[in-house]
């Protein structure tokens, strides 16, 4: 049986997992399913590949820019550039300022039986 776009099985996504589903990045904060687009606002890392923290954002897996998955706003970092990886002052500052306005995008996801299902 194909796979449906606009769901996973609700066992993939144990607490703190993230996973793509076309288009989005789905994931487990600690019992709370979430759906964002999936590239970051920085340079476009794919988000399905990166991971919660202690405080329920979503972290960036090239990065570590970290959104707000209620909000989908960048609330931290990024903390790197193509492959480095540490400080970059004012560049992050720059980041964030137009991540303001370039949010990601939020979609519901609900636990529907076996499945998560991203509305909307």
């Amino acid at each position: 049986m194909p796979e449906k776009p606009d769901r996973i099985p609700a066992a993939d996504l144990p607490p703190g997992a993230v996973r793509r589903v076309g288009d989005w990045a789905v994931g487990n904060r600690g019992g709370a399913y979430f759906a964002v687009s999936r590239r970051c606002r920085h340079q476009l890392a794919d988000l399905s590949e990166g991971t919660v923290d202690a405080e329920g954002c979503l972290v960036c897996p090239w990065h570590a820019a970290r959104y707000d998955v209620r909000t989908g706003e960048m609330v931290d970092g990024p903390k790197g550039f193509l492959g480095y990886k540490g400080p970059t002052p004012g560049y992050t500052q720059l980041v964030r300022g137009y991540a303001q306005y370039l949010k990601l995008r939020v979609r519901r996801a609900l636990r529907r039986g076996d499945d998560v299902v991203i509305e909307g």
